[in-house]
C-alpha cells in the first residue's frame, strides 16, 4: 500500500470545511471552560464551574451549541442547555435554545465579527411560568470568552442574573 491508499482519515479540516455562513464566527467553535457567578432578587448568589461547546457540521449555515454547570465545591452539576445558533451573512443571528428546565428560548440578535461580539435577545421565552425576558452578550476579551446573561420576570425587570469567562481547551 502506498501513501495515497493509506487507510487514515483525512484531517479534521479537510473533512469539515467552515459554511461560510459561520466563518464569522469561527472563533467560538471548540470547547470552552471556566467559572461564573450568578444572583438575581429572589434567589441566592452563586458560583459554579462551566463548559460551552460550539461545534459546525461544514455543510450547514449552522452552529450546534451546548452548555453545563456545575457546583464548584461539589462537582454535582447544575444546569444544562443545547440549542442551534444561525448566522446570516447580514449579521443577524437566529438560536434555539431548550434548557435542562424545561425552559425554551427563541433568541434573535446580531454578530460582529470583527469585533467578536455576539448579541442576543428573547422573542420567545416558552413553558416558564416567571420569565419573561432573557438578553444574552458573548464577546471575545483577550482570548477569553466572557458573558452576561440578564432577565426578566413577572416580578423584576430585565437586569443581571449571569456572568462568566472561559478559556478555549
Amino acid at each position: 500500500m502506498d501513501a495515497s491508499e493509506s487507510s487514515a482519515p483525512p484531517p479534521a479540516a479537510a473533512l469539515k470545511p467552515v459554511h461560510p455562513a459561520v466563518e464569522p464566527l469561527s472563533y467560538l467553535l471548540g470547547t470552552w471552560r471556566g467559572q461564573g457567578e450568578g444572583g438575581f432578587p429572589t434567589i441566592n448568589s452563586f458560583n459554579y464551574g462551566e463548559e460551552l461547546q460550539f461545534s459546525h457540521p461544514g455543510n450547514k449555515p449552522v452552529i450546534a451549541y451546548s452548555q453545563k454547570t456545575w457546583k464548584l465545591s461539589s462537582g454535582e452539576p447544575m444546569h444544562a442547555e443545547s440549542g442551534y445558533w444561525r448566522p446570516k451573512p447580514d449579521g443577524t443571528l437566529e438560536v434555539v435554545i431548550a434548557q435542562s428546565t424545561g425552559l425554551v428560548e427563541v433568541q434573535k440578535g446580531t454578530y460582529n465579527g470583527e469585533e467578536k461580539v455576539v448579541k442576543l435577545h428573547s422573542k420567545l421565552v416558552g413553558n416558564a411560568s416567571k420569565v419573561r425576558e432573557i438578553t444574552r452578550v458573548f464577546k471575545l476579551v483577550n482570548e477569553e470568552l466572557v458573558y452576561t446573561v440578564e432577565m426578566a420576570t413577572s416580578l423584576n425587570s430585565l437586569q443581571p442574573h449571569l456572568k462568566a469567562s472561559l478559556t478555549k481547551l
